[in-house]
């Protein structure tokens, strides 16, 4: 069960936007794939949030791009869950170009917990709380993942 979620991908052609770099839709598309693949991870699948009557809804995202990325670039995002209230649970996203660290993107979403049938927010159940180890701010792994690596002449931004 990782505390903290890695993906790792090359930026399809379809990722591209007019301006020519990754388009704003891919980072969402991405950021929800890696919270989906981080709670199936941790055991919590579609289903078995189907079969609960509840499961994650995004309330709000905040992404700063960095740099931009482009077709055929690896890149590495990372998802973890930096806190549980009662509904809500917010998530950071770090994207970074692997073949120098270079950050392209940060990320936070705030999803809810709500009930499938009446649309309204419950309580997130012990079980899912107990699934999502919280990784604060001053955690060494998570520090070194969003540590920006002073940039060497020669890398492409």
């Amino acid at each position: 069960m990782p505390r903290i979620h890695l993906d790792r991908f090359a930026v399809a052609d379809d990722a591209i936007d007019a301006n020519g770099h990754v388009g704003n839709l891919a980072y969402l598309r991405w950021m929800q794939d890696a919270a989906t693949g981080h709670s199936a991870a941790q055991g919590w699948t579609l289903d078995r949030y189907r079969a609960a009557g509840a499961g994650w809804f995004v309330r709000s995202h905040s992404i700063e791009y960095l740099r931009p990325a482009f077709a055929g670039d690896t890149l590495l995002l990372y998802t973890w869950v930096t806190g549980m209230q009662r509904s809500s649970s917010p998530r950071r996203y770090p994207v970074l170009r692997e073949n120098n660290g270079l950050p392209v993107a940060e990320a936070k979403t705030l999803w809810v917990f709500v009930d499938f049938l009446s649309g309204r927010l419950v309580r997130i159940p012990p079980a899912v709380v107990s699934a999502f180890p919280i990784v604060p701010d001053d955690d060494p792994e998570r520090v070194a993942l969003t540590r920006r690596p002073t940039r060497r002449a020669g890398d492409r931004q």
